[in-house]
């Protein structure tokens, strides 16, 4: 698996769909996870950002899915993905989540989490 591969592979592994940010299908349906990909390699940690997004009267299932994948985070220590080359390391991030709306549609939940990652590989 590569890098991107890796990315993909961990925002697809919660049980919804997970969508690179510059990816969204025109039909997308709530609820689904965005994510950046962003690489370095060994020795440069990155930010790897990622959103969920639901479209609903209340915070109670967004936030226990993102509190899922916190858990995750946690509990796996360290949680390390398998690569070709090496190693994917993630971690929390500081702050970890975010809550967000949408001015278009107040319906629409967002939560911003900031998951820090580590390529252990030389390129």
């Amino acid at each position: 698996m590569d890098k991107a591969q890796a990315i993909d592979y961990f925002w697809n592994s919660f049980g919804l769909t997970a969508y690179d940010e510059n990816s969204v299908p025109d039909n997308a349906t709530f609820p689904y996870i965005t994510y950046a990909v962003v690489t370095d390699s060994f020795d440069k940690p990155v930010n790897l950002y990622g959103s969920l997004w639901y479209r609903d009267t209340s915070w109670r299932d967004i936030s226990r899915k993102s509190d899922e994948i916190a858990r995750r985070l946690y509990d796996v220590k360290p949680c390390l993905l398998k690569l070709d080359n090496g190693y994917l390391w993630l971690t929390d991030g500081a702050p970890f989540a975010r809550r967000m709306g949408d001015p278009s549609d107040n319906l629409i939940k967002r939560i911003y989490l900031n998951i820090q990652a580590e390529f252990l590989t030389a390129y």
